[in-house]
């Protein structure tokens, strides 16, 4: 059976993609070329599924979630916090998994930042 070899792309629908591609190379630190090619560093990846009526997500509108992995959840949240993003006031801890932080983008999208365990 021919297996997929990884996540190869995540595409966002944007009113304003510059801008937005702007926010997340300012903000989060993806460097990604004009081809949108971002070289990222190796680790776990989760891919899960949710109930349809998850409040997970933020909006109900929100069908996915994009989580990022993050080295220092901390300096992560302040460095978003002092761009002025959306971040969520709280943070979530799962033992053996390791914290959960989240920030909304200027279109809306609720992202999660993850360091694990």
């Amino acid at each position: 059976m021919e297996r997929v070899l990884g996540i190869g792309g995540y595409f966002l629908r944007a009113a304003d993609p510059t801008a937005l591609n702007a926010w997340y190379r300012d903000c989060l630190g993806l460097d990604a070329d004009d081809h949108g090619l971002w070289r990222q560093e190796t680790g776990p990846t989760v891919f899960a599924t949710f109930e349809s009526g998850t409040g997970y997500f933020g909006s109900p509108s929100q069908r996915t979630m994009l989580n990022f992995r993050v080295r220092d959840l901390d300096a992560m949240l302040a460095q978003l916090r002092a761009r002025g993003a959306d971040v969520a006031g709280e943070t979530q801890e799962m033992a053996g998994v390791g914290r959960f932080g989240w920030v909304t983008d200027p279109e809306g999208n609720r992202i999660e930042l993850w360091q694990p365990a």
